[in-house]
């Protein structure tokens, strides 16, 4: 019998919708403005933290919505308002002080039964939320210049081990290794051992002014390599420090060859914000250079918090802070403010073999920070703002070695509670690969992101009533069932978006839009094959037959090419793009399904099976 469905397809097209609106529930209740409370100490955040956050509040004058610990350790406090969110961080942060990480969250209100299926609400990108998103450029010529350095040393100790006498290797400006040798057959000797070893050299020697030169070069791979190894560590490190500030669903991307985009969806305290992801600091560890040192071998460096007092240190680097797994804020005996730091099993075995031959010698602990200044000129009329990276090395502590040290020590002689803690974090963290300087700079207010909802469903909502509207008015019955299905079509493609953990955006709500109108296009093709077969005097059910059996085809030719379309831009395309290809192909896919199969299935429960002569459309 023409236009009845199978009770399995009925009943499959039925749980697919059921399942799409347990799915898609989640989304009618809003997140709650939240601040979130974790601790950067091995102890977790207990009863008398959460004491002390509603003490603080309450003397604030600030109204809660609930305070409470979760099962991560942490605390969470929620509010009404996002005005009440930002005062409440503010409070919050000057009553714990630097040994807890205060940072604004959005918590979820889903209810209990629809978490424990696995359902959760679509979440918003920074332009719906509000938050700060920085651009960031990557110092590659640094990158370039640190492998170098390390080269550097390697050099000496082969060259040192196969007895080949050198008097200088220094890492010139171009970018190249120069070796100066007593004699030409030295250096030929060190060629043969240098190409033998590294296969990613250029080697070229030379004869200036009668001295025997080596100049090294490194290879265009090798730079390539080097360049992306220095970006694929520095998004690992900018995440790693991400999650330490406690921000929800961050975004960390790579754009371009030497650019790193970060946005953080929540975050209003900008200058926090990138206090801590900018940062490049780095810590060297090294011993003070012996009355007997020569010039050469020894830099002189100033103590941070007093310049005037100075210290020699050699040039050879023990360890870095690359070389530290653990890092912990805390107070020595005299309520000083300390670091503790453990060393993975490498950096362990440097400090030990180093120290166990210095007893009583003073190992020092220099502060290394990249940095950069604005430089203004005024070229050919037009002001020309150029930035000029520099770097600040300043002691921190140079404490006499007692015994041997292994993978655990402390580092003391920091300035305050709040900088011990920012080293501990970003010692955490790791250290950046190569050093990152602010490109961009925005901040996307908590009101803004709120009228970029507003409009942003406002905009869904006109076009969908438009669409019901014309649909019912020029096509009757299917129109009203077309636009049962179009609702059914909503509900599926954002319980789909919210099953992907999609983030939705601005642009991915043009994409609601436009599927929307899409989703109708198909309906409409359908409804003229109808009409056309009517009016051929086809009989009702053999019409409602053929109008959505020959429009297949050209409803998927169509939705196939556009389909094509929206993965090419996922491929292609970064950041607001993406989020507008993912909506849009989602919503291809949800838009053929219920055009195809929920619109016919509707029509063949209304019309299916009975003996008509005319149908209203």
């Amino acid at each position: 019998m023409l236009n009845r469905y199978p009770l399995w397809k009925n009943l499959m097209i039925l749980l697919v919708l059921v399942i799409a609106g347990i799915y898609a529930a989640p989304n009618l209740y809003p997140d709650d403005f939240a601040v979130q409370v974790s601790s950067t100490r091995t102890t977790e955040v207990n009863a008398n933290t959460l004491t002390q956050i509603e003490s603080a509040l309450q003397t604030s004058g600030i109204d809660t919505k609930d305070v409470a610990l979760q099962e991560d350790g942490g605390a969470l406090v929620r509010l009404g308002t996002s005005d009440a969110q930002l005062a409440a961080k503010e409070a919050i942060a000057d009553q714990l002080g630097s040994d807890y990480v205060v940072a604004l969250n959005l918590a979820p209100t889903t209810p209990d039964w629809l978490s424990s299926l696995g359902a959760g609400p679509m979440k918003l990108g920074l332009d719906l939320r509000g938050g700060v998103h920085f651009l960031l450029e990557v110092d590659m010529a640094q990158a370039v210049g640190q492998r170098l350095d390390v080269y550097v040393s390697e050099i000496k100790t082969k060259l040192r081990e196969e007895k080949l006498r050198y008097r200088v290797v220094d890492h010139l400006d171009d970018g190249r290794l120069a070796i100066r040798f007593v004699d030409a057959e030295a250096r030929d000797a060190a060629s043969s051992l240098l190409l033998r070893t590294y296969q990613e050299f250029l080697v070229d020697s030379q004869d200036v002014d009668g001295d025997a030169w080596l100049y090294v070069n490194l290879t265009e791979q090798t730079i390539r390599e080097i360049e992306d190894y220095a970006i694929k560590q520095n998004l690992t490190t900018l995440r790693n420090r991400v999650n330490e500030l406690g921000v929800a669903e961050p975004l960390v991307q790579r754009q371009g060859r030497n650019r790193i985009v970060v946005q953080l969806p929540g975050v209003q305290d900008a200058a926090a914000a990138k206090r801590i992801i900018g940062k490049t600091a780095n810590l060297e560890f090294r011993l003070e250079a012996g009355p007997d040192a020569s010039r050469a071998t020894t830099e002189t460096y100033g103590f941070r918090d007093t310049p005037e007092r100075t210290a020699n240190l050699e040039k050879d680097v023990i360890i870095t802070g690359s070389s530290v797994s653990n890092a912990q804020a805390a107070f020595d005996e005299n309520g000083m403010p300390q670091v503790s730091i453990t060393l993975d099993a490498k950096g362990g075995q440097m400090m030990s073999r180093v120290t166990r031959n210095a007893i009583q010698r003073r190992m020092a602990v220099l502060f290394v920070e990249h940095k950069q200044r604005t430089l203004v000129q005024t070229i050919d009329g037009e002001r020309v703002e150029k930035r000029i990276p520099y770097t600040e090395k300043g002691l921190i502590s140079l404490a006499t070695i007692q015994s041997t040290l292994g993978n655990s020590f402390r580092i003391t002689g920091l300035d305050s509670a709040q900088e011990s803690s920012e080293l501990a974090l970003l010692l955490r963290a790791g250290a950046l690969a190569a050093p990152i300087y602010f490109v961009e700079e925005r901040t996307v207010g908590p009101s803004l992101g709120a009228e970029n909802i507003e409009l942003g469903t406002l905009s869904v909502k006109i076009g969908f009533a438009l669409v019901l509207v014309f649909m019912l008015v020029y096509y009757k019955v299917f129109g009203l069932l077309a636009n049962v299905a179009l609702t059914l079509n909503l509900v599926l493609l954002v319980a789909v978006m919210s099953l992907m953990s999609a983030t939705l955006t601005l642009p991915g709500i043009a994409g609601i839009v436009l599927t929307v109108g899409m989703a109708v296009d198909a309906n409409v093709l359908i409804f003229e094959r109808i009409k056309e077969e009517l009016k051929n005097g086809q009989p009702v059910q053999s019409a409602i037959h053929s109008g959505f059996a020959r429009a297949f085809t050209t409803i998927l030719d169509a939705n196939v090419t556009t389909l094509i379309a929206a993965v090419i831009l996922f491929a292609m395309g970064t950041g607001p793009v993406k989020g507008f290809a993912v909506t849009l192909s989602v919503g291809i896919l949800t838009s053929m399904f219920t055009a195809l199969l929920v619109t016919r299935a509707l029509v063949n429960l209304v019309y299916g099976g009975r003996k008509l002569n005319k149908v209203m459309i």
